[in-house]
């Protein structure tokens, strides 16, 4: 593992805009950059950075983070890969933690394999380039095919000589082990003489999603039988087929930017594809798709587009890897070819607006397409036919969101003239199927005194958001979970705002000494008993904690929650708060919150408010009142709210004696009257 010092001198050099300015084009905007978003298309700058803060934040997309929020998200590295990435730019020794010998073996090996494969992919690239046999044989192949320099340059593309051994003896030559050149496939050991694996090919270097080489592909060029026409390195400890796409390091951006995928079988059709200018184009290197190639595409987009070629004769088998997709929740489309074509010649024969057009008219929904190959076989067989309306309800069964497998039977049941009732009831049989084989599992599986997720999580922090995602479930349970009850939306948005507002005075001003008043019971020299109140010094983030234990509340938004509780014991392990250090220690599931409520101010850049005479209130002119407003109006919400439920309660039943309820209420409306008082303002409550 990579040293914590490692990571803090990372986050202390790395500076944002030089980060993000290798990927962007940013102009200065005040004390901020602004420039365009490179997660949408947008004409008017919406993306913003800020050096103070050490943040950027993109308004289009909402979203935002620091230096290494960036490169996971624009270059879709994981976090461990985004600090290796930063300390290469800046020259930092990447020290690693403590591990015990086998560890240190392990990391060793991979990080040798990783070396030694790079030094093959530059090594084949030379040899193709450099080399009167490169160029006369494996460079003619490439230009014949039509590829440009630029594109052999971008794939670094290669050729291994024809000599036994070329590769492995320049590779010793130059002290790289052995073992590890066996290990990663590319010399094969004989007990006489080890030999290259790929002599002879035009070679394809398979990259990981952050470019580190993890093997190689190589085609061979003369008409030899015995020999296979395509080569591929063996499974290694870097290397595993089935969690690899050929060209998802240079199609990744692409990807996100188009939001689809396009889907395609060998190592030219993706080149030639990015040729013609369509970047975003993956291969499954001629295996079948597999449920980890799938979830790489899909942390980059929801949309998928399969390509098939012509041939008919493969689309049958080829369908079934759609179920995958469809069980990963992605929306599936499907193009083939004209007969004899695949994407290979069909973009080499077409300029690029033709192909575009092209995949845009002939894409064609899964279900549209699945049905069409299954009734030209069933033909006029009924027998076939109720096996392939099956095979089709088979796949709409695997589709997780409930709209959108009720839209697919509506389509099906058009296509194929059959009763929508029948079809779902057939659905409902295979999920009510599925469920029990899930339940079974969980039981067989199930642990004594495991401790499990509360299924009705009270967290009102519900803004509409997406129902699957923790942060902003609605306040009782999901719909279709016992229990769920539907909250008023202005209920959940007026506290969803106040306890977003108590994260931004914890990030803004925590740190800052201010007088708050604190209010008492004091009894005077007659034992009367009277509030008396008297000026405290406290922290910002003191007050807002002893306020928040004081009634006993937690804040209802588990994400807002999450962080206040990060924020609390960044304070209590820090004798002072610096923003810009706990920003370097954000967690990257806390930094678009974060991010948004920071960049806030910068909106009035991006939208030149004081241009139009506009000046905003800075927020720090009143840090005290805006501290207590906040506290004293959410106390107002909840306790307004505690009003409501007794008086329904009174409603329930009104026969009976509900003196003890009356005088609550009675009790609980001096309180607001109180508050009232305190923010010196009439109070409405909000809970009717």
């Amino acid at each position: 593992m990579i040293s914590q010092n490692t990571i803090d001198t990372v986050f202390e050099t790395a500076r944002v805009e030089e980060v993000i300015g290798d990927f962007v084009n940013l102009k200065r905007a005040g004390s901020n950059f602004k420039g365009l978003s490179p997660f949408s298309d947008e004409r008017s700058p919406s993306f913003m950075v800020s050096p103070a803060k050490g943040i950027w934040k993109d308004f289009s997309s909402g979203k935002g983070g620091n230096s290494v929020a960036f490169l996971m998200e624009h270059s879709h590295f994981t976090y461990p890969e985004a600090i290796r990435y930063l300390a290469r730019k800046y020259n930092i020794e990447i020290e690693e933690t403590e591990q015990t010998d086998a560890e240190k073996a392990i990391t060793d090996v991979r990080e040798s394999m990783y070396l030694v494969s790079e030094f093959a992919k530059e090594y084949f690239h030379k040899t193709l380039l450099n080399t009167e046999e490169g160029k006369a044989i494996g460079l003619s192949y490439f230009k014949e095919r039509g590829f440009t320099s630029e594109t052999i340059k971008k794939f670094s593309l290669g050729y291994s000589p024809e000599t036994w051994d070329a590769l492995t003896k320049e590779a010793l030559g130059k002290g790289y082990k052995l073992e590890f050149l066996e290990s990663t496939g590319l010399t094969i050991a004989r007990e006489d003489r080890p030999f290259d694996r790929f002599k002879g090919r035009v070679m394809f270097p398979i990259e990981s999603m952050s470019g580190r080489v993890l093997g190689f592909g190589g085609r061979i060029l003369t008409n030899d039988k015995k020999a296979a026409k395509y080569l591929n390195s063996p499974e290694s400890d870097i290397y595993h087929k089935s969690k690899v796409l050929y060209g998802i390091f240079q199609a990744k951006q692409a990807i996100a930017k188009q939001n689809n995928c396009y889907l395609v079988e060998g190592y030219t059709d993706v080149i030639q594809f990015n040729q013609a200018g369509i970047e975003n184009v993956v291969a499954s290197s001629g295996t079948a798709l597999t449920p980890d190639q799938i979830r790489l595409v899909n942390r980059l987009t929801k949309n998928i587009t399969v390509l098939f070629d012509g041939d008919a004769a493969g689309l049958r088998a080829s369908i079934r890897g759609i179920d995958l997709i469809l069980e990963e929740g992605m929306n599936v489309r499907v193009c083939t070819f004209p007969d004899g074509e695949d994407p290979d010649s069909f973009a080499r024969k077409n300029s690029h607006d033709d192909l575009v057009a092209y995949l845009e008219e002939n894409s064609k929904d899964f279900i549209q397409f699945k049905a069409s190959i299954l009734m030209n076989e069933a033909k006029n067989d009924p027998i076939k036919k109720a096996d392939l309306i099956r095979d089709m309800v088979t796949s709409i069964s695997k589709i997780p969101d409930r709209i959108q497998r009720e839209v697919y039977i509506q389509e099906c049941a058009r296509i194929m003239d059959i009763s929508e009732q029948v079809l779902v009831s057939t659905l409902a049989q295979l999920i009510q199927k599925d469920l029990a084989e899930v339940n079974k599992k969980q039981k067989q599986e199930q642990k004594p005194f495991e401790v499990y997720r509360n299924q009705n999580p009270k967290n009102t922090g519900y803004s509409g958001g997406d129902p699957e995602d923790p942060r902003v479930g609605p306040p009782d349970g999901y719909p279709g979970e016992p229990g769920y009850m539907e909250e008023p939306a202005g209920k959940v948005d007026i506290l969803y705002g106040f306890e977003r507002k108590i994260i931004e005075i914890l990030l803004l001003y925590g740190n800052v000494l201010e007088d708050f008043e604190d209010v008492f019971l004091k009894a005077d020299e007659e034992g009367n008993v009277k509030e008396v109140s008297e000026k405290r010094k406290y922290k910002v983030y003191e007050k807002v904690y002893l306020s928040l234990q004081e009634d006993e509340v937690e804040l209802s938004n588990t994400l807002f929650q999450d962080i206040f509780n990060n924020i609390m014991e960044f304070y209590n392990q820090n004798e002072t708060f610096s923003l810009d250090k706990y920003l370097m220690h954000l967690q990257p599931e806390f930094a678009q919150e974060v991010t948004n409520i920071l960049m806030e101010d910068e909106k009035v850049v991006i939208h030149n408010w004081e241009g139009q005479n506009i000046f905003p209130k800075q927020k720090n002119e009143t840090i005290e009142q805006n501290v207590s407003d906040t506290i004293f109006s959410m106390r107002w919400f909840l306790v307004s709210g505690i009003i409501s439920d007794l008086k329904n309660s009174l409603l329930t039943d009104p026969q009976e004696d509900n003196s003890e309820l009356l005088s609550m209420v009675v009790d609980y409306s001096k309180l607001l009257n109180n508050f009232s008082r305190k923010l010196g303002r009439v109070v409405v409550p909000y809970h009717s």
